[in-house]
This record gives structure tokens, C-alpha cells and sequence, in this order.
């Protein structure tokens, strides 16, 4: 009887083991910093509710409210050559009214005393702490490029879980328990328990992290303009898209918010035979459009925007954090309701996305969701901190590559399509591999040692 063959490595082991370990290298400052941020921003509605406190319940009992009108105008003298962008209806009748007012591109956020019209406040839009957070965990405050950095880090995170749970995957523990598994061993050993903190915690954070890199994705700029390709050429693309497409689309959106409200004042100027500057900044309609939207229950926060062409109507819109309960009302100057927008009138993608947003933000379920993402980001810092223990206790002198391979490892061949597919899906993703490989490939041929100080070294014959 002849002795079984022995189990043989497969030639795509080590790519396995290079693409978890390289990625890991580049993840690993990006998964710190995007945790710190995304774990700020996800408590908004506690900082903001703390932050703007002073500006809550300051109206006094008996004394009667200023028209919207009348509140308008004291918010945009004080920000000289600004016409408003946004009234915000206030959550409850006492609290001070915040208003967005415009110049171009910038836009300054006021708050108005409901009764006095005296200016409590006022703050460029970006500069607030919470736009702050969002730049920085979305951009890294480096616009575009800085959106790409972040996404090209996403999706490599992606494949870095994909790799470790295929690494992690039980094999040869027959008796041996579920201890390393499902849990980490305490007792045995420092080595054992930083590779079971490793292993355990990225197997129960795979899913929560891999839907939350996902659903953040459609805000990168890359990868959201290739949303908005596909949807055009699949004619799918309804409608404004309810989520941001990155600070200088934003900053567009803006501009031209501003451009059309000046010019449908020129032209209500025009009308009266007066010159803007003696024109009342949003009309008498406001009064009407502000007092209808207050009776339709909208969740907050909900602002009130002006038309900004011939023929548009005031616009009363829901910008509550979670998006399933936003809500857009189209409103005529006589304060009548023309048409309205809920989340499941819009078209099926949208809803996908803004539901993927809201549960990333952690607004769907409150304070549980906020928690369970919290978990999740906190599983996060665990694998990178772990990783860097691992690799420094495990790095082989004069090398930076990852451990060689000891165990025998069938069918990662299907692993190494799942990353090409995803390569596909995500096409910066895609091209970083494609130049990952090329590099890999240049090195082996053109400088065998940086290859050897990377780790790269030639596949294991087939053993028969």
C-alpha cells in the first residue's frame, strides 16, 4: 500500500499572504485615523446638541415671535453682501432660527434670535467642529486627492479582511477546540494571544466592516463618479442624489445655489422698479413658505430654500440624519404644497445608498446603531494594533515581507478571482493592484534584493 501524497502548496499561497500582509501596511495609519474620525462623527447629534446649547430655548415667554422675513434680514447684514441659502426650521418655537447665508461658494451659518433679531452667533459652514470631523474622515482635508487616498485605503481593507478570514479559515485542528476560533486563548502565551486577538477579533468584525467600508464608498470621489456613469449608461440616474459627492462638488453646489438666488432677486428687483440692495432678502413669500412648511411635520432638521430660476418653487426639505425619513415639499409663493418627495418614491439605488449612509453614520437605530458601529470601529483599531504587535514580534531580520507560509492551503486560486473581481467592481482599487503586481513582477527580474528584502520569493514547486 503506498503512502498518501502529501499535501501540496499552492502556487497562489504566498500572493495570498503578500496581498493580506502589504495591504495591511498600507491600511493599517488609514484604519487608525478613519476609525478616530468615523468614532467622533458618529456621536453628532449628542456634540452638536452640546456644542449649540446656548442657542436653544432663548425666547421669552409673552413676547412675539419676528416674521421669517425680518430674521432673514438681520442674518444677511451680518454677513455683508450674503443673500440666503437656507432658512432652518427651528425644533422648538424658542430656540433661536439658524440660518445658511451665501456669498458664492461660502456659506456662513447664523443664529438669529427669534425675537430680538439680534445675531448670536455666526460661523463659516466648513469651519463648524462636525464639517471639520467630516472633511478629515472623508477627505482627509485634501479634497480630491485626499478622497482618493481614503477609498484606494478602503478597498484595500476590503481584501485585507477577505485575505486574513481565508488565512484564518480552521484547517488541521481536529479535537482541538473552538479556542482561537471563536474566542482567544488567554493562558497560552503572548505569542498565542496577540495571534488569537489577531485572528478571533477580525473574524467578528469581518461583516460590520466590511459593510461599513462599503457603504462609504459611494461619498469617495472616484468611485462615486463611477456610480454616476454606470447609472447614466444603465439609465438609472433619478433625481439629486441625497449624499455629498466631495467638498468641491459641494462647493459647486453652493456657487450655483447662490448664483440663481441673486439672480431671481435681480429679477424681483427688476419687477419693482428698485435695486437689490433695497430689496427685502427673501420676500414677503417666505413668510407664507415658512409657516406652511412649520405645519407638515417634516423631521428635523428641515430647511427652506429659495427658487433659484424662473418657474422654481420654494423647497421645504427633511435633512434628518437617518434618510429613510427625508422628505422634499415643493411649496408656491402663496404658501400652497405643489409636490412632495419621500424616501420611497426615490429610485431604488438612492435607497440603497441613503439607507447604507444612514446605518454608516449610525442614525437608523439611535443610540444601538451608534454603539454597534462603535463596536465595530473599536474591532477595527484591535486588528491594526495587533497586526503591528505580530509583525514586529514575527519580522525576520533584514526582511519587511510577511512570515513564510508553513501551513498547506488549497484553492486560494479563488480568492486571487474574488480580488481581480473586486479590482473590476472598484476601479481604483483595480489600478493600484494592476501597479502592485507590475512593481512585484519588476523587482523579482530587476532588483533581486529589494525582492528578497519584500519577501518575494519563487513559487513552491508542486510536490507529487
Amino acid at each position: 500500500m503506498s503512502a498518501p501524497a502529501p499535501a501540496r502548496h499552492e502556487r497562489w499561497f504566498r500572493a495570498v499572504w503578500r496581498w493580506h500582509f502589504y495591504a495591511g501596511i498600507f491600511c493599517v495609519p488609514f484604519i487608525l485615523w478613519l476609525s478616530v474620525t468615523g468614532g467622533i462623527y458618529l456621536f453628532k447629534p449628542q456634540i452638536e446638541g452640546w456644542l449649540y446649547a446656548p442657542y436653544t430655548h432663548v425666547a421669552q415667554p409673552g413676547v412675539p415671535m419676528l416674521a421669517p422675513e425680518r430674521i432673514v434680514a438681520a442674518g444677511t447684514r451680518a454677513v455683508p453682501g450674503s443673500v440666503l441659502h437656507k432658512f432652518v426650521l427651528p425644533e422648538a418655537p424658542d430656540d433661536a432660527v439658524q440660518l445658511l447665508v451665501g456669498t458664492g461658494a461660502e456659506e456662513t451659518r447664523v443664529w438669529v434670535h427669534p425675537q430680538t433679531g439680534q445675531v448670536l452667533k455666526a460661523v463659516p459652514e466648513e469651519a463648524r467642529f462636525m464639517r471639520v470631523i467630516f472633511r478629515l474622515h472623508g477627505e482627509l482635508l485634501a479634497g480630491d486627492r485626499g478622497s482618493a487616498l481614503v477609498e484606494i485605503a478602503a478597498c484595500w481593507t476590503i481584501v485585507m479582511i477577505l485575505t486574513g478570514l481565508f488565512l484564518w479559515w480552521p484547517r488541521g485542528r481536529k479535537g482541538k477546540g473552538p479556542g482561537g476560533i471563536l474566542w482567544p486563548r488567554l493562558g497560552a502565551g503572548k505569542r498565542v494571544f496577540w495571534r488569537d486577538m489577531h485572528a478571533v477579533t477580525g473574524l467578528w468584525v469581518s461583516i460590520g466592516a466590511v459593510f461599513l467600508i462599503a457603504s462609504g464608498l459611494p461619498w469617495a470621489k472616484n468611485w462615486g463618479d463611477y456610480l454616476k456613469q454606470v447609472r447614466v449608461a444603465t439609465g438609472t440616474a433619478a433625481g439629486r442624489q441625497d449624499w455629498s459627492a466631495g467638498s468641491a462638488a459641494d462647493a459647486a453646489a453652493r456657487a450655483d445655489l447662490d448664483k440663481g438666488a441673486r439672480a431671481m432677486l435681480d429679477e424681483h428687483a427688476g419687477h419693482h422698479g428698485m435695486t437689490m440692495a433695497h430689496v427685502a432678502p427673501a420676500g414677503p413669500a417666505l413668510d407664507r413658505v415658512v409657516a406652511k412648511a412649520m405645519t407638515l411635520g417634516l423631521a428635523a432638521p428641515a430647511e427652506v430654500s429659495p427658487p433659484t430660476r424662473p418657474g422654481a418653487r420654494w423647497l421645504a426639505r427633511s435633512q434628518a440624519e437617518d434618510r429613510t425619513r427625508r422628505v422634499s415639499v415643493e411649496i408656491g409663493e402663496d404658501g400652497a404644497v405643489i409636490g412632495s418627495q419621500g424616501f420611497g418614491d426615490r429610485h431604488w439605488i438612492d435607497r440603497a445608498v441613503g439607507f447604507g449612509v444612514a446605518v454608516h453614520e449610525g442614525a437608523w437605530l439611535g443610540l444601538l446603531n451608534q454603539l454597534a458601529n462603535l463596536t465595530i470601529l473599536m474591532g477595527l483599531v484591535t486588528l491594526a494594533v495587533s497586526s503591528l504587535v505580530l509583525w514586529w514580534r514575527r519580522r525576520s531580520p533584514g526582511r519587511l515581507g510577511a512570515p513564510a507560509a508553513k501551513d498547506p492551503l488549497r484553492h486560494s486560486w479563488a480568492l486571487v478571482g474574488l480580488t481581480v473581481m473586486l479590482g473590476l467592481l472598484m476601479p481604483l482599487f483595480g489600478i493600484t493592484l494592476a501597479i502592485a503586481a507590475a512593481f512585484e513582477l519588476g523587482a523579482r527580474r530587476m532588483a533581486p534584493g529589494l525582492a528578497r528584502w519584500l519577501g518575494l520569493r519563487a513559487p513552491v514547486e508542486n510536490v507529487t
